[in-house]
């Protein structure tokens, strides 16, 4: 993996290498706006977002992590990251037999307290900490923990057929784009009837419920960069911010403000221990 120092300096550091079931890093004082390329690694990865929005590539599709939330990658999974925004973040690093019943394909967790204290604490831990005793105990309550997160849905499921792949890319090329599906169906050199039916099959979502997920992924990455919602709503082709808000609340829960507002209140006050600043294998 990588070790990312205060002035954006990367070292290298082989997490595969470190002999322990589970291995817990800190990652404070990111720098703003950072990007690792395409890379795996073999032990399974979740990534704790305290601070900053969080996104992740996989062939299948994109996630984005908002604070106090986390993302799960399976090991031996390619993948690629980038935080928007000053980030701060946990990696947790976990062999494949650790325990089963982890998710086997990348998704993002919810952490509640219990889950999010352990591993505060785990990242306390000496690399080769003690294979028996107190620490090897909180080890496997957090595995537990881990295990029994629920999932969140910030997910841009991408298909795999090559004409939906040119679709998705025009997409996120131009988010504000008012093109009917009857339009971009022609743009790809399908019917919309086809173009319907095999999107169902490859994303299990309409069209018009992708363009809208599409639109909550961009979004979040916006706004947690410091756009304001009026900015945000005009760039992804809404009329007014309140036609964004309501897509926003419908799909959410709550209007865009309040749901970033919450998360980031769930987080302050909090600091990453010790003056380690490591990020993303």
């Amino acid at each position: 993996m990588d070790t990312i120092t205060a002035d954006g300096r990367l070292l290298a550091w082989d997490v595969d290498s470190i002999a322990r079931q589970v291995t817990a890093l800190n990652a404070s004082q990111v720098a703003k706006d950072w990007e690792h390329a395409l890379h795996q690694h073999r032990k399974g990865q979740l990534i704790y977002s305290v601070r900053g929005i969080l996104n992740c590539e996989v062939d299948s599709g994109v996630w984005v992590v908002p604070p106090q939330c986390a993302i799960w990658i399976p090991g031996n999974m390619p993948h690629s990251t980038r935080g928007s925004g000053e980030t701060e973040c946990y990696c947790l690093f976990v062999e494949p037999d650790a325990i089963e019943g982890l998710p086997t394909q990348c998704c993002t967790l919810s952490v509640s307290p219990l889950l999010r204290e352990l591993l505060l604490k785990a990242t306390g831990f000496e690399q080769l900490y003690a294979e028996s005793g107190p620490k090897a105990r909180l080890i496997a309550v957090l595995l537990d923990e881990l295990r029994e997160a629920s999932i969140e849905h910030l997910h841009l499921p991408m298909p795999q057929n090559q004409r939906l792949r040119q679709l998705a890319k025009m997409l996120l090329d131009d988010p504000a784009s008012k093109a009917s599906m009857a339009q971009w169906a022609k743009c790809i050199g399908m019917s919309e009837r086809s173009m319907s039916r095999l999107l169902m099959q490859e994303v299990g979502m309409s069209f018009g419920r992708w363009r809208r997920q599409l639109h909550i992924i961009l979004s979040l990455r916006r706004l947690a960069r410091g756009e304001s919602v009026q900015t945000v709503a005009l760039e992804l082709g809404y009329e007014s911010a309140s036609g964004f808000v309501t897509m926003f609340r419908k799909t959410m829960g709550k209007p865009p403000a309040r749901y970033l507002l919450e998360r980031a209140a769930t987080g302050a006050g909090d600091a990453a221990p010790g003056g380690g600043i490591v990020l993303e294998p």
